[in-house]
């Protein structure tokens, strides 16, 4: 099972774990500081351990972790966790952060999301913003027997395929299956145009071809709709208009909406499925769904990044700006030397 892939342990990751309150239905670890990235984030050992904490009642979790870890939040500590909450669940992408935090030794930053909230993203795609975090390889360091959090998790990752097939010419390799995939959620992200490494896509896929092929490997061999040559490393799929209009019809549901919101004139009052019918016929299909991306990310991530100042402070804001930025201009002067 293509979830199976996701799933590792370290002891130093639950060392950090223990610092925090227990009742997580998801955690796991991500970014530069767990699996290795070429480039200005090459450095394991200076980078900063991101986690995403899922939680299935926020407040309780957040009274808890106020309790444990006061100095971790901003000035919002003080509106108490209902307000955090609050601010978690209706702004920006469903996920609040606190970062640059000491904790065992180490700089980490953490965000935490309510389970059915991402549960609706790693269906829908209403932000990708989450999702698109497990659409790349991450360190799953604890997680419990929901089964329908299991069954979304696998669910994203095949509609990261579907998505990146349509964007994809007849043939391609497997590093051009992972590049588009670990591009879905930097599509239209503020980071990428300020803040962020622009070759990060790049820089994420090629030390960690085998993480992917371990992520994505049963998916691949399972669908009819593409054959694929392991030992060449190259895939071939069907490129039909009636494989096309397969594949949008097995897009998430947000994802679906925002592509007929672009194709879908005023007074024509088609339904979904006809404007995908007429986009599997078109030969700028995978520029349509590229747009439709955008029209999601977008907007969540600027939502995401605006409330991150206020749940960082002003300060941390500052400095972790900073730190982009001198990693954007790294990446800058490695691509122009």
């Amino acid at each position: 099972m293509a979830l199976q892939a996701l799933q590792s342990s370290g002891v130093a990751f639950r060392r950090i774990l223990s610092h925090f309150p227990e009742e997580l239905s998801l955690a796991f670890a991500y970014g530069s500081g767990v699996y290795r990235q070429a480039g200005p984030s090459s450095d394991q050992k200076k980078a900063m351990l991101d986690f995403v904490f899922t939680v299935d009642d926020p407040v309780a979790w957040h009274s808890k972790n106020l309790k444990k870890n006061w100095s971790h939040y901003s000035f919002l500590k003080v509106l108490g966790p209902k307000v955090i909450t609050t601010i978690q669940n209706n702004y920006g992408a469903g996920v609040y952060y606190n970062t640059l935090i000491m904790c065992d030794s180490k700089l980490i930053k953490y965000g935490v999301i309510s389970t059915s909230i991402l549960i609706e993203d790693l269906l829908n795609w209403n932000t990708l913003y989450i999702a698109g975090r497990l659409q790349k390889p991450v360190k799953i360091i604890a997680m419990n027997e929901n089964v329908a959090l299991r069954a979304a998790l696998d669910k994203n990752l095949k509609s990261a395929v579907t998505a990146a097939f349509l964007m994809l010419p007849e043939s391609f390799s497997e590093e051009d299956l992972f590049t588009m995939i670990a591009g879905l959620s930097y599509s239209g992200d503020l980071r990428m145009v300020v803040g962020e490494n622009k070759a990060k896509v790049m820089d994420i896929v090629k030390p960690n071809i085998a993480h992917f092929r371990e992520l994505y490997g049963h998916i691949l061999q399972d669908n009819p709709q593409v054959v694929y040559k392991i030992q060449q490393g190259r895939l071939e799929i069907d490129k039909s208009p009636e494989g096309q209009f397969t594949q949008l019809l097995a897009l998430p549901k947000t994802l679906q909406q925002e592509i007929h919101n672009i194709m879908d004139p005023p007074g024509k009052n088609r339904d979904v499925e006809e404007t995908l019918f007429q986009l599997a016929n078109d030969p700028d299909c995978g520029d349509i769904v590229h747009l439709g991306l955008l029209a999601i990310v977008r907007p969540s991530s600027l939502r995401q990044s605006t409330k991150g100042i206020f749940t960082a402070g002003m300060k941390k804001s500052l400095i972790y700006s900073s730190q982009k930025l001198h990693k954007m201009w790294k990446g800058w002067l490695r691509k122009t030397f």
